[in-house]
């Protein structure tokens, strides 16, 4: 007998959305403490690593539309740890800083991946492997837009 083509548990993109949401849900307990949502801890993520960052800088980072980005941006300014402001360089450019109190999150937040691997409970070349199939499918998936 051949596979059923379009059976939900043969797709790929099923499995992919179920996963993202099983490990979403992971994370949340584990943010709620710092209070981020997911999103806003990979804007943090992406300021601890470079700052300041302009939006469209962001944006390309984490994949996000601009008009995606700029509500989480402004939840996260209104927690006190990011600054907006227009950019020296570039008056049309808006520059995301962290605050002081964002700097200091990073501390709490390393605690968090380590965290996360042990609710899981996969030996580490499992996740290093996974991330590395996403990986290439993130890139073959970019390629075909």
């Amino acid at each position: 007998m051949s596979e059923d083509l379009l059976a939900l548990e043969n797709q790929v993109c099923f499995g992919l959305a179920v996963a993202a949401r099983s490990v979403i849900a992971l994370y949340r307990p584990v943010l709620e403490p710092l209070n981020l949502t997911h999103p806003q801890y990979l804007v943090m993520l992406a300021l601890w690593e470079r700052e300041p960052r302009s939006v469209r800088e962001l944006s390309d980072a984490l994949q996000l539309e601009p008009a995606t980005l700029s509500p989480l941006l402004k939840r996260l300014e209104a927690t006190g740890y990011v600054e907006r402001r227009r950019s020296a360089a570039d008056e049309r450019a808006l520059e995301v800083t962290l605050t002081p109190a964002g700097r200091e999150l990073r501390a709490e937040a390393e605690k968090i991946p380590p965290r996360i691997v042990e609710r899981l409970g996969l030996p580490m070349e499992d996740i290093l492997n996974l991330r590395e199939s996403l990986r290439t499918i993130i890139a073959a998936a970019v390629r075909e837009r």
